[in-house]
C-alpha cells in the first residue's frame, strides 16, 4: 500500500488525495529496467531510419518490442525533462522548468517511493538532475554510481525497478571548441564526408565532424545496451524484465538540444516485453506505434506495470499494464524556458500532424547563446558563417532572426520544420484551435514557466505562492496570451500596469509593450517607456530598455542595460544587449557599449566557461565585429579542446 496523503504535507494547497492500494506479491510482477542515454534525436538511430549508424542491439529490441514514432521528451534540456519524468507531470507545474535551477516542491511527488512502498527494489545509477531542492536520492533504495538491480540488498524474488543513465553520447563529447586533433571517425565506419546531414543544419566541415563524433557515440551507447542484454540473460532475469530504452531529449547538432523543434524534443523510445509479459503491452507486439506519448507518461506507465494506479496529481497517462489509459491523447504539449541566462519561454503543441510553436518573447532570437552548447565547433562555425553573411539558405538564418509569436508546421510534409505555414491560406482555423488548446493547458496545469528567474529566487515554494489567495495568476496568463497580439488599443492598459505592485504583472506588461514596439505598433512617442526605466526590477527594466531602443531612445535604453550592478540582474540586461547586437541596425548605437563590454570581457575566466558576465560580454563583442568568433572562449580553449579531442567517453555505468 502507498498513501499520497503525505504528498503535500505542510502545504496549504487545498488538495485532498485518496489512499491507493495494491494487492500483489513480488513474484507475479515484472522487473522493469530503464536504459537511458543523453542527447540523441530520434533520427540518429538505425531503427528510426538512419543508415549511417550501426545500432544492432537497439534495433533488435525495437523489432521485437514497441517502438514509439512520435515520442516527446516535453522539454529539450536534461533537468526539466527529467523533472517531468520523476513526477509524471509537466515540470512547469512545480516551477522545475528553469534549467538547471532547483526549486522547492511539494513533498512526496517523486514516483519511485510509491514503487518502494509496494515492494519494489528501486535503484538509480546515477544521474538525477531533477530541479528539486532537498535529498531526492532518498526516494531510491540505492542512488549512486554503484546502484544496481544486482545489489546484494535486493531480496530473493523481489521485483526491481532500475535506471541506468549513460553519458557516452552527451554533448560534452563534442564540446571541444575546435576539431583539431580529432580521431578519424571513418576508421569506425562513420565518414564525415559521406554523411547525409539533416536539412536543418548548414553543410560545414565542423558540422560534419560533430555529427560523425556524435554518431560514433550513438554506436557506443548501442554497445553499452548490449552489456545489459547479456547481463540479464546471464543472471536469469531476461524472461522477467521489461526494458525501456530512450534518450533524455534531442541531439547535439545545432538547433537540437535546447530547442523546441522536433530535433530537440522528439526522442527514440522503445519498450521490450519478454513473452511472459506481452499481455501488458496493450496491443500487438512487436509494433511501431504512432500515438502521441511523452515523458509525463513514463511514471504512470511504470506504476501500472507494477499493478499500481496513476497517482492523482500526475498529468501523464499509463501506456501499458493494468491501469493503462484506453484512450490515446489527441494532442500533447512541450515547453522550453531558457537558454542558460536567456529567459525565453516557448511552448509547442501537436496533434501528430501539425505542430504549433508559441514564442512568448518573440523579439528574443532562438540563437541567443548558451555558452555550453556554443563550445561545439559546429555551433561556432554556424555562428561565424552567419556573421560573415555566408548562409545563403534562409532556413539556416532563421535562428538568428526576429520571429513572429506563432509558427505552424506540417510534420508529415516537413518533419524538420523548415517551412513555417502560419501565414499560408487555410491556416487560420488550425492556429486558432492550437492557440486555444495551449492557453487552456497552461491554465489547467497552472504553468509556472512564466515566472521570471528573479521571481523564483524567493524562499517560498513557488507552487504554493502561485496558489495564495489574491495572487494574480490569471491576470498574468491573460498578459502572456496578449504578447504578440497587442495593438494600440491595449497600450494604455499596459502602461498603467507598469505601476502594478506585482513584478510579474509589470514584467509581462513590459514584454507586451516591447513586442508592440518592435512590431512598429506603438502609437505614443515612447516617452512613457523612458520614464518607466526608473523601474527598480532589472528584469522588467531590461525589457523596457529594449523597447526604448526600438522606439528611438537608444541612449536611454542602452544606459539602463549597462548600469545594473547586481550580477544576476546584469545577466538579464546583457541578454538584452545580445538581442540587440544580433540586429545590425543597432550596431551604430551600440558603439557606446564597447568600452564597458571590453572591460567585462577582460575579466573572463575560462574555468567558469558559461557562467560569468565576461563570457556574455565576449559574445556581444563577437556580434558587434570587435572580436573574432575564435576568440569567444579565450586563448585557453584551444589547449582544452586538443585534450578533449584525444579522449573518448567510457561506456558507463555497468550492471
Amino acid at each position: 500500500m502507498y498513501s499520497l496523503n503525505k504528498i503535500f504535507c505542510g502545504l496549504s494547497v487545498g488538495l485532498l488525495l485518496p489512499s491507493l492500494h495494491v494487492e500483489s506479491s513480488g513474484q507475479d510482477r515484472p522487473h522493469i529496467l530503464w536504459l537511458t542515454f543523453e542527447d540523441a534525436s530520434y533520427y540518429e538511430l538505425g531503427c528510426y531510419g538512419n543508415q549511417m549508424v550501426k545500432t544492432p542491439n537497439i534495433d533488435s529490441l525495437a523489432s521485437e518490442g514497441v517502438q514509439y514514432m512520435k515520442a516527446w521528451s516535453v522539454a529539450p534540456q536534461s533537468s526539466p525533462a527529467r523533472s517531468s519524468i520523476i513526477t509524471g507531470s509537466y515540470a512547469t507545474t512545480y516551477g522545475m522548468d528553469l534549467h538547471p535551477v532547483p526549486q522547492n516542491v511539494p513533498q512526496g511527488i517523486l514516483f519511485p517511493q510509491f514503487l518502494r512502498d509496494a515492494g519494489y527494489f528501486c535503484t538509480n545509477n546515477s544521474k538525477t538532475h531533477y530541479n528539486v531542492i532537498g535529498d531526492h536520492a532518498a526516494s531510491w533504495d540505492e542512488c549512486g554510481n554503484k546502484a544496481s538491480y544486482n545489489s546484494p540488498k535486493r531480496s530473493a524474488n523481489q521485483p526491481f525497478f532500475s535506471v541506468f543513465n549513460c553519458v557516452a553520447s552527451h554533448m560534452g563529447r563534442v564540446r571541444t571548441f575546435h576539431t583539431e586533433g580529432r580521431r578519424d571517425f571513418a576508421k569506425g565506419g562513420i565518414d564525415p564526408d559521406q554523411l547525409l546531414l539533416p536539412p536543418h543544419v548548414p553543410d560545414l566541415a565542423e558540422v560534419r565532424s560533430d555529427y560523425a563524433g556524435h554518431l560514433e557515440a550513438i554506436q557506443d551507447v548501442d554497445q553499452w545496451i548490449g552489456f545489459f542484454i547479456k547481463d540479464l540473460k546471464d543472471k536469469g532475469l531476461s524472461d522477467n524484465t521489461i526494458v525501456f530504452v530512450y534518450s533524455d531529449h534531442g541531439g547535439c547538432l545545432p538547433r537540437g538540444k535546447g530547442y523546441i523543434y522536433e530535433s530537440g524534443i522528439r526522442v527514440p523510445l522503445i519498450v521490450y516485453f519478454p513473452p511472459k509479459w506481452k499481455h501488458l503491452a496493450q496491443g500487438d507486439v512487436p509494433r511501431k506505434d504512432g500515438q502521441l506519448v511523452n515523458f509525463t507518461d513514463l511514471a504512470p506507465t511504470v506504476l501500472s506495470l507494477a499493478g499500481l494506479p496513476t497517482a492523482p496529481f500526475m498529468q501523464g497517462q499509463a501506456l501499458f499494464g493494468q491501469y493503462a489509459d484506453p484512450k490515446p491523447r489527441n494532442t500533447q504539449v512541450a515547453f522550453a524556458t531558457n537558454q542558460l541566462h536567456h529567459y525565453n519561454p516557448v511552448r509547442a503543441i501537436t496533434d501528430g500532424r501539425y505542430k504549433y510553436i508559441r514564442s512568448y518573447i518573440p523579439y528574443k532570437q532562438f540563437a541567443l547563446r548558451n555558452y555550453y552548447q556554443w563550445g561545439m565547433p559546429s555551433n561556432r562555425a554556424w555562428d561565424k558563417a552567419h556573421l560573415e553573411s555566408r548562409l545563403h539558405n534562409s532556413v539556416w538564418q532563421q535562428p538568428f532572426q526576429l520571429r513572429t509569436a506563432e509558427m505552424l508546421f506540417d510534420l508529415e510534409k516537413d518533419p524538420f520544420e523548415l517551412n513555417d505555414i502560419s501565414a499560408c491560406p487555410g491556416s487560420d482555423e488550425i492556429l486558432k484551435q492550437f492557440r486555444q488548446q495551449l492557453s487552456k493547458h497552461i491554465r489547467q496545469t497552472k504553468d509556472l514557466g512564466f515566472f521570471t528567474p528573479g521571481f523564483r529566487s524567493v524562499e517560498d515554494t513557488l507552487f504554493v505562492q502561485a496558489r495564495q489567495p489574491g495572487f494574480p495568476l490569471n491576470e498574468i496568463y491573460d498578459l502572456v496570451d496578449l504578447v504578440g497580439f497587442a495593438s494600440s488599443k491595449h497600450q494604455t492598459m499596459l502602461v498603467s500596469n507598469l505601476s502594478n505592485p506585482n513584478p510579474l504583472v509589470r514584467y509581462w506588461s513590459a514584454v507586451a509593450l516591447a513586442d508592440l514596439t518592435v512590431r512598429g505598433g506603438l502609437t505614443a512617442d515612447g516617452a512613457e517607456l523612458v520614464k518607466a526605466l526608473f523601474e527598480q526590477n532589472d528584469e522588467v527594466a531590461s525589457e523596457l530598455a529594449l523597447a526604448c531602443c526600438y522606439a528611438g531612445f537608444q541612449n536611454e535604453g542602452l544606459n539602463r542595460l549597462l548600469n545594473s550592478t547586481r550580477e544576476a540582474s546584469r545577466k538579464a540586461c546583457y541578454s538584452m544587449l545580445e538581442c540587440l547586437s544580433l540586429n545590425k541596425q543597432m550596431h551604430i548605437y551600440m558603439e557606446r557599449c564597447v568600452d564597458r563590454l571590453t572591460q567585462d570581457a577582460s575579466n573572463f575566466n575560462i574555468v567558469g566557461e558559461n557562467e560569468d558576465i565576461g563570457m556574455m560580454a565576449r559574445g556581444i563583442l563577437v556580434n558587434l565585429g570587435k572580436l573574432p568568433v575564435e576568440a569567444m572562449f579565450g586563448d585557453g580553449a584551444h589547449s582544452i579542446g586538443l585534450k578533449l579531442n584525444q579522449g573518448r567517453r567510457a561506456m558507463l555505468p555497468l550492471p
